[in-house]
C-alpha cells in the first residue's frame, strides 16, 4: 500500500508522516518512508535526526557531482541511499536532481518517479511526505497511490490548499482529511464548512508535538500517549484496513 501525505507548508504534514510511519512499523508492518519535500525534514520526525537526514541528501548529491557510482534500480536506490530509522522504518530522501534524460533512477528520481517505480512489495507500506502545496498531486495518476492523507489547520490559507488537494486526489485515490492543531468545536465546524461532510481525523493542539519540533526529535518518542500524538497513531488501524487499489 502507498500512502501520500499532502497539504500546505507548515500544517504539520511532516510530523504526521513521521508519526504514521513509526506507528505502522510498531504495529508490525514493513514501512518505507519517502521524504519528497524540497526541504527534507522527515528524518527529524522519524527520530533519525537532522544530521543523518543531511547525509542522505549529500550521498545523492555526490552521485550528481560524479564523486560516487550510479544506482540503476529503484530498489537499489532504496538500499544504497536510504537509512534505517527507529522501529525498522527505512527512510529515503527523494531529492530532485535536475538531470535531463537520466540513465538511472538515482539521477532522475523525483517524487512521482519514486512513487511510480516502487512496487508495493507485498506487506510493505510506503508513506510519502509530499512537497508542500499541490505540485506532486497534480502530476500523480490514478492508482499510483492508494490513500491521500490531506493535512490541514483550521486557517483560511491551509483550508484552501486542502480543498484543492481533496479535489485533485478524489478519483485518483482514497482521500482522508486530517485536521491538525484543532482547539475546539468551532475549528472543526470551520473545516467542515470548507471541506464538506467527509471522513475527518481530528488531532488536537498538542504541546508535546510543539516540544518535539523544538528539540528536533520524534513526537512518538517524546510521549506516544499524548492526546495529539495518540490521535495520529490511531490512524494505523484505519490505514491497515484500507484495501489496496487495483
Amino acid at each position: 500500500m502507498k500512502v501520500a501525505i499532502a497539504g500546505k507548508g507548515g500544517v504539520g504534514k511532516t510530523t504526521v508522516s513521521g508519526t504514521v510511519a513509526r506507528a505502522l512499523a510498531r504495529a508490525g508492518h514493513p514501512v518505507l518512508a519517502l521524504d519528497a519535500d524540497s526541504n527534507p525534514m522527515l528524518g527529524v520526525s522519524l527520530g533519525v535526526g537532522a544530521d543523518e537526514t543531511e547525509l542522505l541528501v549529500s550521498a545523492r548529491q555526490a552521485v550528481a557531482d560524479g564523486q560516487a557510482e550510479h544506482e540503476p534500480t529503484m530498489e537499489g536506490l532504496v538500499e544504497r541511499f536510504g537509512a534505517d530509522a527507529p522501529d525498522g522504518v527505512r527512510l529515503v530522501v527523494a531529492t530532485r536532481l535536475d538531470v535531463i534524460n537520466p540513465g538511472c533512477y538515482c539521477c532522475g528520481v523525483n517524487p512521482e518517479n519514486l512513487i511510480r517505480g516502487l512496487e508495493d512489495g507485498g506487506e510493505r507500506i510506503v508513506v510519502c511526505d509530499l512537497e508542500a502545496g499541490l505540485g506532486t498531486l497534480e502530476r500523480l495518476e490514478p492508482g499510483q497511490v492508494d490513500v491521500v492523507l490531506v493535512v490541514t489547520n483550521p486557517t483560511g490559507k491551509s483550508l484552501e490548499v486542502a480543498r484543492r488537494a481533496v479535489e485533485l486526489a478524489t478519483g485518483r485515490a482514497e482521500v482522508i482529511v486530517l485536521a491538525n492543531r484543532v482547539r475546539d468545536d468551532s475549528d472543526v465546524d470551520l473545516i467542515r464548512e470548507v471541506l464538506g461532510d467527509r471522513e475527518l481525523i481530528v488531532v488536537p493542539e498538542e504541546p508535546v508535538i510543539a516540544a518535539a519540533d523544538r528539540e528536533g526529535t520524534a513526537p512518538i518518542d517524546l510521549d506516544a500517549d499524548a492526546p495529539g500524538v495518540a490521535a495520529i497513531v490511531a490512524l494505523v488501524d484505519r490505514l491497515s484496513g484500507t484495501p489496496v487499489a487495483a
